[in-house]
């Protein structure tokens, strides 16, 4: 593994007679200026979710986020151009693939926030305070559910990862 790369290993247990082991790598977390954050993802073809490489992927990913101390982490947020994200919940991680917001709730609230890709920095951004999510989960079952406070300025804020949108091009839209 070269610099830059963390690993560890995890042990899914299948059975009394399989175990698989996937080893979880963090991964160079790319910064401003990088094309790949500017790039907006294309849908994923379902077939492609249970690869070993899509899975190792999720884990990847999921190390990433927990590594940099992140509460969510796009795909593009490490030179990946696909449409898929990870964020934390209060049951653990969760990877949501396609994931598209459907409706946007009226009010709207101005918080502080970052981005593992702009490191060291900070601004208030308005955000809807309830969005409507469609996506599929990593098993490739869909998934809609409304998402409410901290939790949907998350959701708004990996969705525009996979758009291309970073949180300082919300700022300059609401000057």
């Amino acid at each position: 593994m070269g610099a830059g790369y963390k690993m560890r290993a995890r042990y899914w247990v299948l059975g009394a007679r399989c175990t698989y082991i996937y080893f979880m790598a963090s991964k160079k977390i790319v910064t401003i200026g990088n094309e790949v954050l500017r790039q907006k993802t294309e849908d994923l073809d379902p077939q492609e979710l249970q690869t070993p490489e899509f899975l190792q992927l999720l884990d990847d990913m999921i190390d990433t986020m927990a590594t940099a101390n992140g509460v969510g982490l796009a795909a593009p947020q490490i030179g990946v151009s696909k449409r898929v994200f990870v964020a934390e919940t209060d049951d653990g991680p969760i990877a949501l693939i396609n994931a598209h917001i459907t409706h946007y709730h009226k009010k709207m609230a101005k918080y502080e926030e970052g981005c593992l890709s702009i490191p060291g920095k900070f601004a208030d951004v308005w955000r809807h305070r309830e969005v409507t999510v469609e996506a599929l989960t990593a098993s490739g079952e869909p998934i809609q559910f409304v998402a409410k406070g901290f939790f949907a300025r998350v959701m708004q804020h990996e969705i525009d990862h996979l758009d291309g949108i970073l949180y300082v091009d919300r700022i300059e839209e609401q000057k």
